[in-house]
């Protein structure tokens, strides 16, 4: 197995991957090596945003309009007076 040394790691960050190692009842190291394999596992992958994906699930019904994904905009209440 390959190894990794993290160097110059500030306090901060590492005192919160040894609270969220604990919490979870891992050791840092293995909490690390949970962390960097989530983040490399969908890599080479194209991310689908929630409109695709709702075509995608609806288009079985007839559903061919676009739905615009939504990225960055700020979150509104849905208007239930009216």
């Amino acid at each position: 197995m390959a190894q990794l040394v993290v160097r110059r790691l500030d306090e901060t960050t590492k005192a919160r991957l040894r609270r969220r190692a604990a919490a979870r009842g891992h050791s840092m190291e293995e909490e690390a090596r949970i962390i960097l394999r989530e983040a490399v596992k969908t890599e080479g992958r194209r991310r689908v945003g929630l409109g695709t994906r709702l075509r995608r699930r609806f288009a079985g019904i007839g559903l061919t309009e676009d739905i615009p994904e939504m990225r960055g905009g700020e979150a509104k209440p849905a208007p239930f007076d009216e």
